[in-house]
């Protein structure tokens, strides 16, 4: 009895680790970047939207570094003894931290609405989609993340191989397909 349950645990660990084996997850790059400036002609909607994302953020860095500003010198009146002007500006901060709030949520709906369209209604999009989509699945990949601005402080891609870069398949299928 003993032995049989020995090798019931042996089997059930054995399958266990090939399953858990089988669950790697691949992950892949591309430099879109570098796709966009290879289709320059076909891109221009896209880039339009990268432009537009970048200054909607750029917009959201300005007003927070505003709420920080006003955070500072409400904290340095408060260091020196003036508490009763540092209280004035409560009202600023609220009203400033409540229009970065309404700006936000704004332009984030604004500009999903856009990629929504663009998505369903530009060509080169569509097309670089199933590309990248075809790759991922031929490779083996369950996740492709943009590499740009890794770089970057503060990007979500900390360091990446450039084994895992499909971003020269993209464009070599892309070409391959007429584009």
């Amino acid at each position: 009895m003993k032995r049989l349950c020995m090798m019931a645990l042996a089997v059930v660990l054995l399958v266990t680790g090939a399953f858990a084996q089988s669950q790697i997850t691949r992950v892949s790059v591309i430099d879109l970047q570098k796709v966009y400036m290879t289709y320059y002609k076909d891109s221009q909607a896209v880039r339009a939207f990268e432009d537009e994302k970048a200054r909607v953020q750029s917009e959201i860095k300005r007003l927070g570094d505003e709420i920080k500003d006003i955070q500072k010198s409400q904290l340095e009146l408060r260091s020196l003894g003036y508490g009763v002007d540092a209280a004035a500006l409560d009202e600023t901060l609220y009203r400033k931290a409540q229009f970065l709030a309404d700006y936000i949520r704004i332009k984030q709906a604004e500009l999903d609405a856009k990629a929504t369209e663009l998505t369903q209604s530009d060509a080169f999009v569509q097309t670089l989609y199933r590309t990248v989509q075809s790759i991922a699945e031929k490779d083996g990949y369950s996740l492709v993340l943009s590499s740009r601005n890794a770089d970057n402080v503060g990007s979500s891609i900390i360091w990446f191989s450039p084994m895992i870069d499909i971003t020269d398949k993209v464009i070599q299928l892309l070409l391959g397909a007429g584009r």
